[in-house]
């Protein structure tokens, strides 16, 4: 009799684990098939059309420079919200920066953002973000008056900033999901410096911060044309840890597995499964090298963040003065944009900003034990609304989280015969609406 109820434990679990799922991939294929083409070549074309949008450029123009471009991007968030019976919170945030704050600030400004907040039902102070850039620039930095249309970089990740508000507006979510245009990040981050500490000076939970910033183009400046493949750079642990928490990796791994490397594999894991025809390539590395991207505020506050971006680079039509020399066009403008591509990476956005969203919360605290025994033990917090719990682990030298394996709602699990030092190990929680939280990597030891 006990043999015959445990079975049907398992079946009953096993048959609402594939209800859920089924939920949830029709939620997420909806999503992709909403996201427009057209909408977001027009935004990037009228964001193009405002001559220049450097930082320190006109501000009180109707139709030209910074002013003008990022009043218009306020009004397209305001459009959505009024489509959405007031769904979305717009408002400006800025901070002044002051003249010789570094080499390319030749004036005082005010670095001002435009953020579009969908409040969350059930964790209203849990954010995940997706921003998008709105300035641009030219060969010379401090040049604020040439024409820069920036076209790829950034009107492409701010006007697929506005598609995904657009898609979302339609939906509730558990967690806030912000929109954001960021100011100054070809000055020195300004923008999203600002942010950050808005979030910190008002207690965000953030979830994570994925940062788009140049999602159009497909032709490399190597000849490579690819319409598919995309990177995520992520930094591999934060640097906010303690040095306890740094020299305890010596002995119990980690060294790959912070917060912004498990955001980048969740949006890989979640692309994969729902748009198998794209290629997400994780990047082991801050951001491109040398360079830097709006993710990088943030993870400097400790919060997890990732760059989303192209493959292939041209560097003819980026930071460059509109000019042909050699026959070489060089200058950011509207015809380089790959609109199919950009319609793409937009999508990956909105699937993976909707699903966190309506994740519970990740596990808090998991310990990890089992030194010399034949099996690995794992204990984690109780999360709230989870239903389910599901424990990952891979080969210590693999970038994915290769084995998994789902369990009903404990907080406590012994993996019967995968001995603990040949693996690295993460539990998530997974809700009721059978979406799944970010991986938690172990933060002590079970003895």
């Amino acid at each position: 009799m006990k043999r015959i109820s445990f079975q049907l434990i398992v079946t009953s679990f096993v048959l609402f684990s594939n209800i859920l799922q089924s939920q949830s991939e029709h939620d997420l294929y909806s999503i992709i098939g909403k996201v427009s083409e057209q909408r977001i070549a027009k935004d990037i074309e009228i964001l193009t059309e405002f001559g220049t949008r450097h930082t320190l450029s006109d501000t009180l123009s109707n139709t030209r420079g910074i002013g003008a471009a990022r009043r218009w991007i306020k009004s397209a968030f305001d459009t959505i919200s009024d489509d959405c019976n007031g769904c979305l919170e717009v408002f400006y945030q800025k901070n002044l920066v002051l003249k010789g704050d570094n080499e390319r600030i030749v004036k005082d400004v005010w670095v001002v953002n435009v953020v579009a907040i969908k409040r969350g039902t059930k964790y209203p102070n849990r954010f995940v973000l997706m921003s998008g850039d709105i300035d641009s620039r030219v060969s010379d930095p401090t040049d604020f008056t040439s024409e820069s249309p920036g076209a790829n970089d950034n009107a492409s990740g701010m006007a697929g900033t506005i598609e995904a508000a657009r898609v979302l507006s339609s939906y509730t979510f558990d967690s806030s999901i912000v929109f954001v245009g960021l100011s100054g990040e070809e000055q020195g981050l300004y923008g999203g410096k600002g942010l950050a500490q808005y979030a910190k000076d008002n207690q965000w939970e953030i979830v994570g911060v994925l940062n788009n910033d140049m999602i159009g183009n497909i032709e490399g400046v190597d000849g490579v044309i690819d319409n598919r493949t995309f990177r995520i750079f992520s930094e591999p642990t934060p640097v906010t840890e303690t040095e306890r928490e740094r020299a305890s990796r010596r002995f119990y791994g980690g060294e790959v597995d912070g917060v912004s490397r498990q955001l980048a594999r969740y949006i890989y894991k979640t692309t994969k499964q729902f748009m198998p025809e794209m290629n997400p390539k994780m990047v082991y590395r801050l951001d491109r090298f040398g360079r830097g991207g709006h993710h990088r505020p943030f993870n400097d506050l400790g919060y997890a963040g990732v760059r989303i971006m192209e493959a292939h680079e041209n560097y003819n039509q980026q930071h460059q003065d509109i000019r042909s020399e050699n026959g070489i066009s060089y200058g950011d403008t509207f015809e380089h944009v790959n609109m199919p591509y950009a319609k793409k990476l937009t999508a990956v956005n909105a699937i993976n900003l909707a699903s966190l969203a309506w994740a519970p919360p990740a596990p808090a605290k998991v310990l990890l034990g089992g030194q010399v025994a034949p099996s690995a033990r794992l204990k984690w917090e109780k999360v709230e609304n989870a239903v389910a719990y599901k424990i990952y682990w891979r080969d210590t030298t693999s970038p994915t989280w290769d084995y998994s394996r789902t369990i009903g709602n404990l907080t406590e699990f012994t993996l019967e015969g995968i001995v603990v030092d040949n693996y690295n190990f993460g539990v998530s929680a997974i809700g009721s609406n059978g979406f799944e939280s970010v991986v938690s990597f172990p933060s002590g030891i079970l003895r």
